[in-house]
């Protein structure tokens, strides 16, 4: 892939992962170097899977026809574009510090859509209590141990792009009730949307 030249992202407005890439774009100045499209997952025509066989969003296609996948490949990749060491530090210790505290926020989004899915896209007869409450406790130790390491609001960095997403996505979809176990993710998450303003410019639509 080259950094020459307009790109386009293939997602959904209201997929987490893929608002970690346009939030990420905006904080470095990249959005509009990018094209938002819509990709659908669920349709087995969608152009979506000549670029990621896999068929999950979001994906990054450059102008050259590279593609790059899955998010958190793409926010490295934004990152570079953007200099390097803006929300990803270069230095190896603060590096994987900051990675690691990014994936245990993207555990927390996948462990909602999980549930979501599970609640979705299955019969009641289907869906498993146990698979739910296997999921559940993801969520109930992730969110205790990212409010044991919140990571700094200013500068936005990886791990904070990501758990502003993975909250706000629970508060949308409600995977389990955590607001009230967790003060302290509130006042965070308030910080946050006050101080980034790319947190409010991708919002998922009214109605959706």
């Amino acid at each position: 892939m080259t950094d020459a030249g307009p790109m386009t992202l293939i997602t959904s407005l209201t997929s987490p992962f893929g608002r970690k890439v346009r939030m990420a774009a905006s904080i470095l100045g990249l959005a509009p170097r990018i094209r938002v499209v819509h990709g659908d997952t669920r349709n087995p025509d969608d152009p979506l899977r000549a670029h990621n066989p896999l068929g999950k969003i979001p994906v990054l296609i450059a102008a050259d026809g590279s593609a790059v996948y899955d998010s958190h490949v793409i926010l490295e990749l934004l990152d570079l574009l953007a200099g390097g060491d803006a929300i990803i530090p270069a230095a190896p210790g603060p590096r994987i510090a900051e990675l690691t505290r990014a994936r245990l926020a993207d555990g927390i989004i996948d462990a909602s859509l999980l549930i979501t899915y599970e609640g979705r896209y299955r019969e009641p007869s289907q869906r498993s209590d146990v698979w739910l409450e296997h999921q559940r406790g993801k969520l109930a130790r992730a969110l205790t141990a990212i409010a044991g390491d919140l990571p700094p609001v200013d500068p936005p960095r990886v791990s904070a792009i990501t758990l502003a997403c993975a909250l706000d996505y629970m508060d949308w979809r409600e995977p389990m009730p955590w607001r009230g176990e967790h003060p302290e993710l509130v006042a965070w998450l308030d910080e946050f949307a006050a101080a980034v303003p790319a947190f409010a410019e991708t919002a998922r639509p009214p109605g959706s």
